[in-house]
């Protein structure tokens, strides 16, 4: 809807205000994924920044402008380009306000004050080459109306923010039984409301400039069995195409698919602890398999994956 906004309002004189993004997950649940995977279909460059790195305008650390630098570094430094392009801020959770501090929150407040401006859409001089400004460095402007920012974090202890929420709203009497519902619910983040941010610490002029609050849920079991399955180009495929080079058939039984989702849910850091887990047991057959030109078909098992055993292996020209 965004880029179909960015079309109509270069036909006719009716403006439709753009509906920046907050996503709302825990770690690995897939925000940073999701934005990738748009800014691919839609074939438009995406810069990706941690909000931790950013400070007030005057102090050490990356000032807001740095953003538009990385955007337009990935660009090319096409402007035009850049200037319909996603912006995603990683971890912004992290800036919210500092509670009960006596020195000036540069890291926190100030910088959500500071992406006001950009978010709603201005000119801004932005650094070329570089993400800082100084004398040498020269700048160009970049009109922010048409970026599409899109904002995510994990919000620890939002969750308890609004259950109390919900619990205080209830009426007298069963205020224990709710809470209780309420901290079982695995979609309680999908009740967050814009009060919920600002009690975390999010002041109403930045929640105002993302409008749009997407929520996720911590991925399960099935839902780790299907990103080792689905995707095209999912890990398990990249190892089988590879040992296919050799000749080589890799197969995974259901059991190594589920212990591996085992394995990643205990870690619990989300999707990307599938790569790690699935590397440390891939090491050594990619080093050992393709040395034996015998080896026809490697089978990978639960047992396996759980360092109980070996893999299956059959030899070239042996029944299935």
């Amino acid at each position: 809807n965004h880029y179909k906004r960015v079309l109509t309002n270069t036909m006719d004189d009716i403006e439709i205000e753009k509906s920046n993004m907050l996503m709302i997950g825990p770690t690995g649940s897939g925000k940073t994924y999701i934005v990738k995977t748009i800014a691919k279909l839609l074939n438009v460059p995406l810069a990706i920044t941690d909000a931790t790195t950013l400070t007030e305008a005057g102090y050490i650390g990356d000032d807001v402008e740095s953003i538009l630098s990385k955007l337009l570094a990935v660009a090319g430094n096409d402007v035009e380009k850049a200037e319909k392009g996603i912006v995603f801020i990683d971890e912004i959770d992290k800036i919210a306000k500092k509670k009960e501090t006596h020195s000036r929150d540069v890291s926190g407040e100030a910088v959500q004050q500071g992406l006001l401006k950009i978010l709603e859409g201005s000119d801004v001089e932005v650094p070329v080459g570089s993400t800082s400004k100084n004398a040498m460095t020269p700048t160009t402007i970049m009109n922010t109306r048409n970026i599409l920012f899109i904002c995510g974090g994990a919000f620890p202890d939002l969750e308890e923010i609004i259950t109390n929420r919900l619990t205080k709203m209830s009426s007298i009497g069963f205020g224990a039984e709710l809470r209780d519902t309420y901290e079982k619910d695995p979609q309680i983040l999908s009740k967050v409301t814009n009060e919920d941010l600002r009690t975390f610490g999010m002041i109403p002029e930045f929640l105002g400039r993302l409008p749009v609050v997407y929520t996720l849920q911590a991925l399960d079991k099935d839902m780790y069995i299907k990103i080792l399955k689905e995707p095209k180009n999912a890990i398990l495929k990249q190892y089988k195409k590879l040992l296919a080079l050799d000749e080589v058939d890799l197969q995974f039984d259901d059991s190594a698919y589920e212990e591996i989702a085992n394995l990643a849910m205990d870690r619990n850091t989300g999707a990307r602890a599938l790569r790690s887990i699935i590397e440390e047991f891939m090491l050594d057959i990619m080093y050992q398999i393709p040395r034996d030109d015998s080896i026809g078909r490697v089978i990978i098992t639960g047992d396996y994956i759980r360092g109980k055993g070996s893999p299956i292996i059959k030899l070239r020209g042996t029944d299935d």
